[in-house]
C-alpha cells in the first residue's frame, strides 16, 4: 500500500540552501557543528567589534578583555584595518582547579576593509579598561564648486 506524503514544492530547496550555508561556515569547525559536540576542540575566535560613524570619523571598538595592550598590533595596508593579538589561558595556583573555561584564548586576528573616504595616515588606537577604540578620520569631502561664469561685453 502507499503512502500519502506531504508535498512541497520548495523542500529539496531549502535542503540545498542548508548544505550551502554548511559549505560557508568559518574554518577551522566549532563545536556542535556536525553534531560534535567535544569543548575540547580547537576553534578560531575574533573579537566582537562596534562600528560607529560620526560626521567626520569612524570609530571601531573590540571588545578585548583579559588582554596584554602590548601584545596588540593594529596596522592598515590597502584600505584594510587588521586588528591582531593573543590572550593567554588562565593561569591557576596550586591549590585552584579550573572547573570551566568558557571564554576563548589564544591568538585572534580581526580585518575589516574601510571606505577609501578616510585617512589612514591619521588613524589612532587607544585601550581603555579593557576596549580597543581605534578612530578612523574621514577626509574632507570634495563638495560642489561653485564657479564664477565671467560675462564679456562684445
Amino acid at each position: 500500500m502507499d503512502r500519502l506524503t506531504n508535498w512541497g514544492p520548495f523542500r529539496r530547496l531549502v535542503g540545498l540552501r542548508d548544505q550551502m550555508d554548511r559549505l560557508t561556515q568559518p574554518w577551522p569547525i566549532a563545536p556542535g557543528y556536525f553534531g560534535i559536540e567535544d569543548e575540547n576542540l580547537p576553534r578560531a575566535w575574533v573579537p566582537l567589534v562596534d562600528i560607529r560613524e560620526t560626521p567626520g570619523t569612524f570609530e571601531v571598538s573590540a571588545e578585548l578583555t583579559a588582554i596584554d595592550p602590548s601584545s596588540l598590533d593594529v596596522s592598515v595596508q590597502n584600505n584594510t584595518l587588521t586588528i591582531r593579538g593573543k590572550r593567554k589561558h588562565v593561569e591557576t595556583g596550586d591549590d585552584e582547579t579550573l572547573l570551566r573555561v568558557e571564554r576563548d584564548y589564544g591568538a585572534f586576528e580581526r580585518s575589516l576593509t574601510l571606505p577609501r573616504s578616510v585617512k589612514p595616515e591619521d588613524i589612532e588606537a587607544i585601550y581603555k579598561k579593557g576596549v580597543l577604540i581605534i578612530s578612523i578620520p574621514k577626509r574632507a569631502e570634495a563638495g560642489p564648486k561653485k564657479i564664477q561664469v565671467n560675462i564679456l561685453d562684445e
